[in-house]
């Protein structure tokens, strides 16, 4: 039963573009989030590398917090992880949506 085994891939691509294992992932007890750090988790995630639940537990984050994260690239890519340009970034999908 093939369908009911998880796959998990050895490594995804990275946000930078290079391979990204679970070795390479921020340290579990990481508390400064910067961008590159907030994109690997969300790339090793859309990868398939880590589930949404295993992120929160090992990191410590809510949902509501990740799936922030994971919005701000699908809208703006790593430059929408910025926490002093978020409203910026709001602003200009906000606008593009209407248009």
């Amino acid at each position: 039963m093939i369908e009911n085994q998880k796959f998990r891939p050895a490594h995804v691509i990275g946000p930078l573009g290079e391979p990204l294992t679970l070795d390479m992932l921020p340290a579990p007890d990481t508390r400064r989030w910067v961008v590159r750090r907030k994109a690997e988790v969300v790339a090793a995630v859309n990868g398939g590398l880590l589930t949404i639940d295993e992120v929160c537990e090992r990191y410590g984050l809510s949902l509501e917090e990740f799936a922030g994260w994971q919005r701000a690239v699908e809208r703006s890519g790593m430059q929408g992880l910025r926490v002093t340009r978020t409203q910026h970034y709001r602003d200009l999908y906000e606008r593009q949506q209407r248009y």
